[in-house]
């Protein structure tokens, strides 16, 4: 489960959209309210406010969302329970709140809203109010025997791992089987693997690196491999030419039937890549440097 919090100001308008009838939303816990609808709910909590006048961002919101699997088998009263716990979790007992669920997507989730301003007018404090929602949260599924956001990180990282190591790969095998010379070779080559490799121009028109995308995964280089950095792409490729690349600031490089000058970190990268490539092999030759 994940937990998402942070203070507001436009009270009615989240409470609204909390009780939407088009996303199928029920009621599935309040505390210290009496009225049944969203604009009296919103009075409740004006009433309260007016308390403390001085804080402007008077609600806190919050979303909790189970994963998809929980979400499915979670009964509303079960919903509820967990929406209690996290209140507890949060020192929010004693404040007006009001939860709602949505069921309109593959992906059921938790509208909270509470009043930041107490009975006795005083401001729940707000800081790092995102990490104490996360935390909460995480403390809240584990008591519950749900799937926790650091499960969920945890199973994403290991998907990915096979991903990554598929894409480097096949760049490996492109690199020292196919030997491409020049950058429009190497990313013909990679699609014909079923991997589009995407170049990435910043602002200052200057290509910075690139990016890969396969099997539905988009990944910028470095994130894939640190061999998978633009400016390591291009001392392989360099590798593959007699004449080697002319990478630099400044220097012009085709690609796609376009003249492009690269990023100073890309030029950085090639520029130190080939020292040391420099220095292994004078080493490896017995020749003082």
């Amino acid at each position: 489960m994940i937990g998402k919090g942070k203070s507001i100001a436009h009270t009615g308008a989240s409470i609204s959209y909390g009780w939407n009838q088009d996303k199928g939303a029920e009621i599935i816990h309040t505390q210290h309210l009496i009225c049944d609808n969203s604009q009296e709910i919103t009075e409740e909590f004006r009433l309260v406010q007016e308390m403390n006048s001085r804080t402007k961002n008077n609600t806190l919101s919050f979303v909790l969302s189970p994963t998809i699997e929980d979400g499915k088998k979670l009964t509303n009263q079960e919903l509820g329970k967990l929406t209690k716990n996290f209140i507890l979790e949060m020192n929010l007992k004693n404040n007006q709140a009001v939860a709602f669920v949505h069921r309109d997507k593959q992906h059921t989730h938790i509208h909270l809203y509470a009043n930041r301003i107490g009975f006795d007018g005083k401001t729940y404090k707000d800081s790092f109010i995102g990490k104490r929602s996360q935390l909460a949260a995480e403390k809240v599924a584990k008591e519950m025997g749900l799937t926790t956001a650091r499960e969920i990180q945890q199973e994403k990282l290991l998907g990915m791992k096979g991903i990554r190591n598929e894409i480097k790969q096949i760049h490996d095998n492109v690199i020292q089987k196919d030997r491409p010379k020049d950058f429009d070779t190497y990313i013909k080559l990679m699609q014909k693997h079923d991997v589009k490799v995407i170049p990435f121009i910043n602002k200052a028109n200057e290509l910075q690196g690139f990016r890969f995308e396969y099997k539905g995964h988009n990944l910028k280089g470095s994130a894939v491999h640190r061999s998978l950095s633009g400016g390591k792409i291009a001392l392989a490729i360099s590798n593959n030419s007699t004449k080697g690349l002319a990478i630099g600031q400044g220097e012009l490089i085709k690609l796609s039937g376009k003249a492009l000058e690269v990023s100073a970190n890309f030029a950085l990268t090639f520029a130190k890549n080939l020292i040391k490539k420099g220095i292994k092999r004078s080493l490896g030759t017995g020749i003082e440097i």
